[in-house]
């Protein structure tokens, strides 16, 4: 399962992790600063946890420092997933030090809470094989190109790492990602690019081709949304990346920057930025 769906909000699987270990952090947190009569942890805790999210960005935006000059704007756009988890862990690991050094009392509540968030997160991480998506590996579900003919993903990757962008014309954030991918196509000649449009009719995206004025190639109709299925996800663009093995490696849901695209990539190519 790559996504989960609360209403109108979609959240991806690592999101819904995240989330549950801040909780759990927060809620040890809690009891055990009441039990040993301490001070609450609370306004630490965020302030730790706001440190690690910008750290983590900021780590991002050096590594991939040139795609964000070509774009300033696109620095502060944090729904491209651009975080260096490493970099956030550090700080966070820094400022529990400095607390537990300065408040013996706090020094018991703050290492159950964070050894609470974790343990759940170490637990989540590990059930993730029991929610396995059958696009675990290139789904063989036959797409249709725009003239009518019949395509498989295994045939239209040909040995090369992958990339599966599903996608819909009525999606706006697939509209703005669409440049980013596009560009990309067009200058990573040992990746294939799929744009795997969900459930239109080959008019409709041909017109959205046609005005858009962009040059892309392998635009496949997945006409019942097949490879939306297989991957379990419920939100748009979801986009899929693939080894030259046929695996999948990583998988992004919403917007892609010039930046986490190029982090992607790096993944499944296996190249330094």
């Amino acid at each position: 399962m790559l996504t989960m769906q609360f209403g109108p909000l979609v959240l991806s699987i690592t999101q819904i992790m995240l989330i549950a270990a801040i909780l759990a952090a927060y809620g040890v947190s809690h009891l055990a600063a009441r039990r040993q009569k301490a001070a609450s942890l609370g306004n630490f805790l965020s302030n730790m946890l706001i440190a690690a999210f910008v750290a983590a960005r900021l780590a991002f935006v050096l590594t991939w420092h040139e795609q964000y000059l070509a774009a300033p704007w696109t620095i502060v756009n944090i729904r491209d997933g651009g975080f260096t988890p490493w970099a956030g862990i550090l700080v966070a690991l820094l400022m529990a030090a400095w607390q537990a050094r300065r408040h013996a009392g706090q020094r018991k509540p703050l290492l159950l809470s964070l050894g609470a968030g974790a343990l759940t997160w170490l637990v989540l991480f590990n059930l993730l094989p029991l929610m396995k998506s059958e696009a675990a590996t290139l789904p063989p579900l036959p797409l249709l190109a725009l003239d009518g003919s019949a395509q498989g993903l295994v045939k239209l990757a040909n040995g090369k790492p992958m990339v599966v962008n599903l996608w819909a014309t009525w999606c706006p954030p697939c509209r703005r990602e669409m440049p980013v991918l596009s560009a990309a196509q067009q200058r990573q000649s040992g990746v294939t690019f799929v744009f795997a449009n969900q459930g239109e009719d080959p008019g409709t995206v041909q017109r959205f081709i046609e005005a858009s004025q962009l040059v892309l190639s392998n635009v496949m109709l997945d006409l019942g949304g097949g490879l939306g299925k297989a991957a379990r996800s419920r939100g748009l663009p979801t986009t899929l990346f693939y080894d030259a093995g046929g695996h999948l490696v990583d998988v992004h849901l919403g917007e892609l920057s010039s930046a986490s695209l190029a982090d992607k990539l790096q993944k499944i190519q296996g190249s330094a930025p």
